[in-house]
């Protein structure tokens, strides 16, 4: 039976829902995950938009088949992805779920889910598509696992045909199955494996072999580590460090630098209290998401104003660099932190090829960790030049080696069940401008019109995204609590 949804734009009706498996099944066995993995296993979401096809006369049913046969044989080769999460010992691959305490993924062939959807809708009528809208949250399916993580499906997908015989993918994985890359490569798979208005074209770019096995990114610790309700797991006071095998400790600088925010925080929200002023400790209120475009033009223009002493053809800072010092600067700002407050940014970085040796090439887990620097508001908006900030964002960014990333992993195992509160002194960055899911061809020869994010376990990290429309330009995805802190930030940014 169809279940519609009202929206302004008009409803989407669901006409079916199945489940897919792997083409050939697969033994069951258990995957160790890494302590990275676990830290986040619910859904991440996108919703691919396709308009403008050659063929608007393509039926629903066949586009959905061509998706399912697809997804069919893509999970032969990722497997995992038709699993399910449980808290088993990795050592005991028979299915009698003996917990070791840690949450791994058992490959079980249980299924993904793939969803077939319709609405009178156009794509016109949603406007800009790369601006957050509430009516894309009907685009992708929401699975009812009753708070259980164990009974959630790894991946889910919705195709969603629109009345103008454009179409929407909608699609969820979990945090704990894939990272970014790994993502884009799956779905890259998942694309060439489908047949939709296929005809004679270059041969798809051969894809490494997916290796699910997380390897020494997997912790040496004893440590049991319990499965949280879905966001940051952090680690209590007294595991700052990590240690060597003599014993001595090894910084794992952002979570440290995380513990002293909560202190912070926590100090802050004892008076906040004390004057019967609203708490933020949870992300249940309702987050104002924005989209920002940055043109190659302007990108090119904050380097020079801010660079102004390097000479002309010779920038050696990245536009990640420099976009990001500029971001913290405005967020700060348009948050009107008092100047005493320590502000921390932290941003994601791959380990593939920082590690000793490098992660095997079509490594699917999560290799990212936290690169940090801390300072005050008086620090970074009063005393510090654009050029230092860089410098400093270069210098946290080349500190993550082996080393730090084993000490991250191990002070992650010692870690507690609490999770992250929404910390206005953190400003979390994560780089997706490698990761161009608009350019994934679900529809063969046709790149997305756009690849729109939907609202993110953490609402306030701010996603650096490849524009389709504009070579070279940047598109910033950025969550705050209200309006008024959105309108002061947009005023300090786009300058």
């Amino acid at each position: 039976m169809a279940t519609p949804h009202d929206e302004n734009n008009g409803t989407v009706s669901i006409s079916r829902v199945v489940c897919v498996h792997p083409k050939i099944e697969q033994p069951h066995r258990v995957l160790s995950l890494s302590n990275l993995d676990r830290q986040c296993p619910r859904l991440m979401q996108l919703v691919f938009f396709y308009n403008n096809l050659m063929k608007n006369d393509l039926s629903l049913n066949s586009v959905f088949n061509s998706l399912k046969i697809g997804l069919e044989e893509t999970l032969i080769m990722w497997y995992p992805g038709a699993g399910r999460l449980m808290m088993m010992n990795p050592n005991n691959n028979n299915n009698n779920n003996q917990s070791d305490g840690k949450l791994n993924l058992w490959c079980n062939n249980e299924g993904a889910i793939l969803v077939e959807a319709e609405t009178k809708a156009r794509i016109s009528q949603l406007g800009d598509l790369s601006q957050y809208n509430e009516f894309f949250e009907n685009l992708v399916y929401k699975p009812d696992f009753d708070a259980n993580f164990s009974n959630m499906p790894l991946i889910v997908a919705q195709v969603t045909k629109f009345g103008c015989g454009g179409y929407s993918i909608g699609i969820g994985t979990s945090h704990s199955l894939f990272d970014g890359p790994a993502t884009y490569d799956f779905l890259y798979a998942w694309a060439s494996n489908s047949e939709i208005m296929k005809g004679i074209s270059a041969k798809p770019l051969e894809l490494p072999k997916p290796v699910h096995e997380r390897g020494i990114l997997l912790s040496s610790g004893n440590n049991k580590q319990q499965l949280s309700k879905g966001s940051l797991n952090l680690p209590s006071s007294s595991n700052f460090y990590a240690h060597d095998e003599h014993n001595q400790p090894i910084r794992a600088m952002a979570v440290q630098h995380l513990y002293q925010l909560i202190m912070q925080s926590t100090a802050a929200a004892t008076l906040v209290h004390s004057r019967s002023e609203p708490s933020e400790n949870n992300y249940q209120e309702k987050w104002v998401l924005k989209t920002y475009h940055l043109s190659a033009a302007m990108i090119d223009n904050l380097k020079r104003k801010y660079l102004s002493s390097i000479k002309t053809g010779s920038l050696p800072f990245s536009t990640f660099e420099v976009l990001t010092a500029h971001l913290w600067k405005a967020r700060t700002k348009a948050l009107g932190l008092s100047k005493e407050k320590v502000v921390c940014l932290q941003f994601a970085v791959d380990t593939r090829n920082k590690m000793v040796p490098p992660l095997p090439k079509g490594f699917s887990g999560n290799a990212y960790v936290l690169a940090s620097l801390m300072m005050s508001v008086s620090q970074l908006l009063d005393h510090s030049s654009h050029e230092l900030i860089i410098e400093k964002i270069r210098e946290a960014k080349n500190a993550v080696n082996h080393s730090y990333v084993k000490s991250y992993i191990d002070a992650l195992e010692l870690g507690s069940n609490n999770s992250l509160p929404p910390l206005k002194e953190l400003t979390l960055v994560s780089d997706w401008t490698r990761m161009p899911f608009h350019n994934i061809e679900f529809f063969h020869g046709r790149k997305a019109a756009y690849a729109s994010p939907l609202a993110t376990p953490v609402p306030q990290v701010a996603y650096f995204m490849q524009s389709p429309f504009d070579v070279g330009g940047v598109d910033l995805r950025i969550g705050f609590q209200d309006g008024i802190t959105l309108s002061a930030f947009t005023q300090c940014f786009l300058i």
